[in-house]
Order: structure tokens, then C-alpha cells, then sequence
């Protein structure tokens, strides 16, 4: 019998979770050039989640993608935060149900106890902030994935 490898594991659906800032910047990478629909972030306040369906760049698979020669992917992801106090937001126009939104990065700022806020920050200046009794979040796959429409790899211009 052999030891599992990484590469075993490469084409299984993820189901991350989070319950500290170190666990939510592995999850930060692997949402990094998500796209979404402004229709897919729902804020449930009577459960206190918030929630959102995202397109993720497959960032784990990029590399076996491009030494076998096949298309890089994205597959549909729901990234969910429990605890959730309140939100807000700022440079998100709710009012156009046609945007496109891409997010950035997911990070966690501590504050008294548990609590803290959590930041969504998308392209274009815009950010939800996410007031957290406790840091919960989950990030889960829930299509196969699929080539992904632009055919490349997301490129910020470094």
C-alpha cells in the first residue's frame, strides 16, 4: 500500500472550512478571480449567513491543466459565512441586477473575543464588510467543473 499524493486528490470537489483567519487566507486563495452575478450574494439576517454562488477559477488544477494540455477550469463553488451580524458594503451598486462582480481576496480582522469583521474585496474598488461573532466560513464545490469560457488563466498585470 502507497501514501495518497496530491495529485490523487486534484480532481475531488472541495469542501473547505474556516474557524481562523490562517484557514480563511487558504480559502482567499482558491476564490482569488472568482466571478459572480451582483443576484448570487444573499445576506439570510434570520439565520445571520451570508452567502455566495461563485464561478472559481480552479487555481489547484492550473498546473496539471497546462502540462497535459487541456483547458484550465472553473467550477460553481457556494462560499458561505455563519455568524454573520451585519453587513455592509461600499462601491457595490445592488441596483443592477447585470453586474458582474470579481472577487479578490477574503480576509479576517480580528477584534474583541471572537468577533471581527470579515472583507470581501472585489475588482474595481469594491468591498462587503461582514461583522462576525466568530469566524465560520465554508467553501464548498457544487458543480463539476467545466473549461473555462476564456480559455486562460487570470492575469492581473504583475
Amino acid at each position: 500500500m502507497t501514501d495518497a499524493s496530491f495529485e490523487d486528490g486534484r480532481e475531488a470537489p472541495l469542501n473547505l472550512g474556516a474557524l481562523e483567519a490562517e484557514d480563511l487566507q487558504v480559502i482567499s486563495t482558491l476564490i482569488q478571480d472568482s466571478v459572480l452575478p451582483i443576484t448570487e450574494l444573499k445576506w439570510q439576517r434570520a439565520q445571520r449567513r451570508f452567502a455566495l454562488l461563485l464561478n472559481r477559477f480552479r487555481w489547484e488544477d492550473r498546473d496539471a491543466a497546462q502540462a497535459r494540455g487541456r483547458r484550465v477550469e472553473r467550477v460553481q463553488s457556494i462560499l458561505v459565512f455563519d455568524n454573520v451580524v451585519s453587513v455592509a458594503s461600499q462601491g457595490v451598486d445592488r441596483s443592477d441586477p447585470d453586474i458582474v462582480l470579481s472577487l479578490l481576496s477574503v480576509e479576517f480582522k480580528p477584534g474583541e473575543d471572537a468577533a471581527g469583521e470579515v472583507i470581501l474585496t472585489f475588482a474595481g474598488d469594491g468591498a462587503i464588510r461582514l461583522e462576525v461573532e466568530a469566524l465560520e466560513a465554508n467553501l464548498r464545490d457544487v458543480t463539476r467543473p467545466y473549461a473555462a469560457p476564456s480559455g486562460r488563466v487570470p492575469d492581473h498585470g504583475a
